[in-house]
């Protein structure tokens, strides 16, 4: 396929995710599926240009005029990816499979137009109903974290130290141009092509070996600031796939007792190959059995309960630009009323002089300090520990750097870290 087709399947996408509701990787794999003919590079390419689309469908639809789907796929080439409007109409001219050439009106708003006096949500492309609380966490710089919130995040991996050092993951995957995250003393980055690929790193040996996991920098630096020690009990109480249950493995070098819980059998399904990959060896996965309580033997026992709360996954836009046009205020109320019953239940595991840990990859204050805050007042015997000291604490005081205004927490964001976003509060149990 050339680059004109891929513009107009990128088209016929947009359309189906407008007018069905899609969700995008619906209508991507929908498209693909009716077009067989379509190689995978060519889906991948179609993908990308999607995703691109979406991630600034606001700004995009700002400058061109109009938020139709020809719209949207034009203006992400011109906009995203540089492509001026002769250069669409002689990408598009002669290829029967290609949309028409740019009209008099799609030029004028691709030479000229900009996002002088854009409204913050459409500078920052997120959704209007979402502006009051981005701007009650970031005021007047909530645009541009919006802005780097829909940009493309990079390819992260995190290097397990039961298998190797970074090192050891650096010259293994040299051929991949891999470096060292800034912030992570586990972290690798490698970096995508130009549309927005990354290379196939789970066929790579160093992944098959267990020595590299796929895992952004700012989900490492969540489990490094847990402080899971060596010799310790800790419950991931909200493990899901399991990639900060294995970073917390990692950093018990397989000495202690790990325990991984989630509310979902179906999403603890991969950590079972994922564990035995990574030589994880002292950990016992609780899956969920119906209305029995299958951590009632941890009751004030656990050194260290992480809870990943589920949460709206506004820090991870970058990944999934279609969940932030299909989210909702209802949705965020769900959120809160979950994260309310983990903080409790978690804490019920916690001994006196253990540590809480609540991680959210959300960026709304209603989420993150909120939640602590009403937490706390329910159990007052559970205190913050201040983020400088907690960031001592693991070896990286840097990050102290990244605690929000209180300094009673972190806050990770694009923008600040050059990471997905995420919150992090350590609680003491007195």
């Amino acid at each position: 396929m050339t680059p004109a087709a891929h513009a107009q399947a990128a088209i016929e996408v947009l359309t189906e995710i407008e007018e069905r509701r899609s969700p995008a990787a619906k209508a991507l794999k929908d498209w693909g599926a009716a077009h067989r003919f379509a190689g995978s590079g060519d889906r991948a390419r179609i993908a990308s240009l999607t995703y691109d689309a979406l991630r600034q469908r606001a700004s995009i639809a700002w400058r061109m005029g109009s938020d139709a789907p020809r719209a949207l796929a034009l203006g992400t080439l011109a906009f995203v990816r540089g492509v001026t409007a002769d250069g669409l109409a002689a990408s598009f001219s002669g290829d029967r499979h290609a949309p028409a050439a740019p009209d008099e009106a799609e030029r004028a708003a691709i030479a000229g137009c900009s996002l002088d006096g854009a409204p913050a949500h459409v500078a920052g492309d997120y959704p209007e109903w979402l502006d009051a609380g981005l701007a009650e966490a970031f005021g007047d710089d909530r645009a541009a974290e919006g802005a780097a919130l829909a940009q493309r995040a990079p390819l992260d991996l995190r290097v397990n130290v039961l298998k190797g050092d970074r090192d050891k993951a650096l010259a293994a995957l040299a051929h991949l141009n891999a470096e060292a995250t800034p912030l992570s003393p586990f972290g690798l980055r490698v970096a995508l092509t130009s549309d927005g690929r990354g290379p196939p790193v789970q066929a790579e040996p160093a992944f098959l070996k267990g020595l590299v996991e796929v895992q952004d920098e700012g989900s490492q630096l969540a489990a490094l600031l847990a402080g899971a020690g060596v010799g310790e009990q800790v419950v991931d109480f909200c493990a899901g796939a399991g990639g900060k249950t294995l970073a917390l493995g990692a950093q018990m070098d397989n000495r202690g007792q790990l325990y991984a819980h989630d509310s979902d059998i179906r999403r603890l399904a991969p950590m079972h190959e994922r564990a035995e990959r990574a030589g994880l060896r002292n950990l016992q996965i609780r899956s969920p059995r119906g209305a029995k309580d299958v951590l009632a033997d941890l009751d004030e026992r656990a050194d260290l309960v992480l809870v990943d709360a589920p949460c709206t996954g506004t820090g991870t836009w970058r990944r999934n630009p279609d969940a932030k046009w299909r989210m909702r205020p209802g949705a965020l109320e769900q959120r809160m009323i979950e994260q309310d019953a983990a903080l409790d239940a978690a804490a019920l595991l916690v001994r006196p002089g253990g540590r809480l840990v609540y991680v959210t990859c959300s960026l709304l204050p209603h989420e993150n300090g909120a939640r602590v805050a009403a937490f706390r007042e329910r159990r007052p015997d559970f205190a913050p520990r201040p983020a400088a000291e907690a960031a001592a604490a693991v070896g990286a005081p840097s990050l102290a750097a990244h605690a929000t205004e209180d300094g009673a927490a972190f806050l990770f964001t694009p923008r600040r870290s050059g990471t997905d976003g995420f919150f992090v509060a350590i609680l003491t149990r007195s």
